[in-house]
């Protein structure tokens, strides 16, 4: 019998990811339950699979052996949820797959399809890119970020964790996929910029920004507010509208702001850091390893040759012809 070296289920990995439906969102209880119709909740009680030797041969295609061991091994290259398909409901079709891949691969090299070129420049590369996943992996275990490194990661990156309350006065202008409100006027980019520009002179005199949003505004969803559009994350905004939110001090009054809609004047009411340094460190920690890496990388690139012949960087060139008659 022959036991299958690892790389030669790669593949089978490939066959898992295309015929396999990806495994549901979210993680397991650690308590699981189920409740019924009447509303009753009962605990479910889940019984783990048997232990396996990693030793033993769990799959035998013809002369070709995989023990459990190995296929620990090879799971490791996948995702945790990808994992958690295999070792679960889409455990009859991993197996599936990979019969069949080492079906088609006892009967390739029958065939003597092993000693093509292609197949050979393939492995070569695929091989490749095994080892380049370990050693990233190697790369990443070993970069060990210093609490002032995570510090200044938290302050850089303190925005995409920041929620803002803040509220707005929008002046349409013409081209606005915001709806003309009944009794508004059609106004042109500049007449849009010099009526925001008049009410923002308004507000900084002391007017009330609730009563101008109520009489002014634009918008429909937010004008019977006061202009108040509530919480919001970064990414939920326009870029332009979100910078301009983003470097407001509490109270402090936006100059105009040009989106799509039109031009906007932003109070900003309240900021909120939702999560503290403690809770975002794993994913700082990742964050730092990825950046390690391909800082590696780059310092790898910069003392070894690498040269790329111009001409394989071209790509056809597509122009216009004449018009066919």
């Amino acid at each position: 019998m022959r036991v299958i070296p690892i790389f030669a289920l790669f593949a089978a990995g490939v066959c898992l990811h295309a015929q396999t439906p990806p495994p549901a969102s979210g993680t397991q209880s650690t308590s699981p339950s189920m409740t019924m119709q009447d509303g009753k909740t009962f605990p479910l009680q889940v019984v783990p699979p048997p232990f396996i030797p990693p030793a033993r041969v769990v799959i035998q295609v013809g002369d070709m052996t995989i023990t459990a061991g190995q296929m620990d091994m090879i799971l490791e290259a996948y995702p945790e949820s990808q994992r958690g398909w295999v070792n679960g409901p889409g455990r009859q079709d991993f197996v599936d797959s990979v019969i069949r891949v080492l079906l088609l691969y006892q009967e390739g090299q029958r065939r003597k399809l092993d000693q093509t070129d292609s197949y050979k420049a393939q492995l070569s590369f695929s091989a490749a890119g095994i080892l380049a996943t370990h050693t990233d992996a190697d790369i990443r275990k070993t970069a060990k970020p210093t609490d002032a490194d995570l510090t200044a990661y938290f302050e850089k990156h303190k925005t995409e964790i920041t929620e803002l309350r803040a509220r707005h006065i929008l002046i349409r202008m013409a081209g606005s996929s915001v709806p003309v409100l009944p009794g508004e006027t059609e106004l042109t980019e500049e007449e849009s910029l010099a009526k925001a520009t008049r009410i923002r002179a308004k507000l900084v005199a002391g007017a009330a920004f609730d009563d101008l949003a109520r009489t002014e505004s634009s918008d429909p969803g937010s004008r019977n507010r006061g202009g108040e559009l509530g919480f919001f994350k970064h990414g939920q905004m326009m870029p332009s509208f979100e910078e301009a939110a983003y470097a407001l001090g509490i109270n402090e009054i936006s100059q105009p702001v040009k989106t799509p809609y039109g031009y906007h004047i932003i109070q900003l009411e309240e900021k909120k850091v939702t999560k503290t340094p403690e809770e975002m460190r794993p994913d700082m920690e990742k964050a730092f390893a990825t950046e390690a890496s391909k800082k590696f990388v780059e310092e790898l690139k910069a003392r070894t040759k690498v040269e790329v012949d111009p001409l394989f960087l071209q790509t056809a060139k597509v122009t216009l012809g004449p018009a066919q008659k």
